[in-house]
């Protein structure tokens, strides 16, 4: 039997448009193929501060806690709800998509009394229904996920902060598929606790979670009644690592550090604001062309610039036209998930990846392959809308 020989590494270089990874910025590929230093040279505890500043300016805040946790956009949801809930705690958990579900699901896990507040799939968490949880509970937190990546609904956070501070009880947002690409200002919402991803919008592999705690809600994992469950995700240990001490507590991934710290670096040349107009630019354009084609989108308002939602159309065949967007135009796009499996199609501007270059190429092949399955989309219209946008 002839021995099995393994060829070399050669993926595909696809359009990356679906809900995350999104295309990873070639400087940053170039930074996580620089020499390996160990986690406590000099030289690296030097890109740690400056990694931390970075993602101060990202998130915008002042906070001390500042770090990019090693694990994906879950591990950042985990770190957050371990490190704040004890058993017996409640925790008010918006539940309007599948992260919303698992963040109650790990609220559950950790000892804690999930109480959900439920919309449906594709709608916003209404203020009257979390006042109401509020003031039938004794919840210390609240969480919300602020952009839900299975619906691409966008989470207004100014009301459900006043309540939290009006109720004592922190608040815990997701930010996996909005920070930096959707208007996001921890200090001016009042957001006591707060994690991402750096796959999406900051053009990174996947692979560390930025999080941030507020000095209150630290303070209060100092203080804790029990060890947090989980000894790789402490807080506590974590950010001694990450202070002045520098006190050992795993090795950190160094090459994906070196990846988000150019990665923040981009945003912070290109400048926050000017990155969230032209997000907002981008979807426009799109969702302006999608609708000329006689498409409708999935959210009927609060819409996430980063990922949009298209409604598939009765009797096209979800996965028959994703495999023909990857096939023959090289783009991937994502499909629904749960209750929305086949019935929407999810596009994503993310980071470098929201470009006048991407919305034109995703519209002409979309309204290709509709057309070519009898439905009577015309891919020039789509995108003569999509210019008008542009000033066309």
């Amino acid at each position: 039997m002839e021995a099995k020989i393994y060829r070399e590494l050669i993926p595909p270089n696809r359009i990356l448009l679906g809900p995350g990874p999104s295309n990873v910025d070639p400087r940053v590929l170039r930074a996580m193929s620089s020499p390996l230093v160990g986690h406590l040279d000099p030289y690296f505890l030097e890109l740690m501060d400056e990694t931390m500043e970075l993602l101060r300016y990202v998130f915008k805040t002042k906070n001390r806690l500042c770090i990019p946790i090693s694990g994906t956009g879950s591990a950042g949801m985990e770190a957050a709800v371990c490190n704040v809930v004890e058993r017996g705690d409640e925790v008010i958990v918006g539940v309007n998509g599948l992260f919303g579900e698992r963040m109650s699901d790990v609220v559950t896990r950790c000892g804690g009394k999930s109480i959900e507040v439920k919309e449906e799939w594709g709608r916003v968490i209404s203020k009257e229904a979390v006042e109401k949880a509020l003031s039938e509970s004794n919840a210390k937190v609240i969480g919300i996920v602020h952009a839900e990546t299975s619906t691409g609904v966008l989470q207004p956070l100014k009301e459900i902060s006043k309540l939290a501070k009006e109720y004592g009880a922190l608040l815990l947002v997701d930010t996996v598929t909005s920070l930096g690409g959707c208007e996001l200002n921890v200090d001016e919402l009042g957001i006591d606790l707060c994690y991402s991803g750096t796959q999406k919008c900051l053009n990174c592999p996947p692979g560390l979670a930025p999080i941030t705690f507020n000095e209150k809600t630290m303070e209060l994992v100092r203080n804790r009644k029990t060890k947090v469950q989980s000894w790789y995700l402490d807080l506590s240990l974590i950010e001694k690592y990450w202070s002045e001490g520098r006190v050992y507590h795993h090795t950190a991934p160094v090459s994906m550090i070196y990846g988000v710290r150019e990665a923040l670096r981009i945003i912070h040349e290109e400048g926050l604001e000017k990155r969230w107009e032209r997000h907002k630019r981008n979807s426009l354009a799109l969702i302006s062309g999608v609708e000329a084609m006689g498409l409708k989108m999935h959210p009927p308002e609060h819409r996430l610039p980063s990922l949009n939602s298209i409604a598939i159309p009765n009797g096209v065949p979800d996965l028959d036209v994703r495999k023909m967007l990857l096939n023959d135009f090289n783009i991937e796009i994502g499909g629904g998930l749960g209750v929305l499996k086949e019935k929407i199609w999810r596009v994503g501007l993310m980071g470098l990846n929201s470009n006048e270059r991407n919305v034109m190429l995703v519209l002409d092949a979309l309204g290709r392959i509709l057309k070519s399955k009898g439905y009577p989309a015309d891919p020039v219209k789509g995108i003569e809308a999509a210019m008008k946008v542009y000033g066309g």
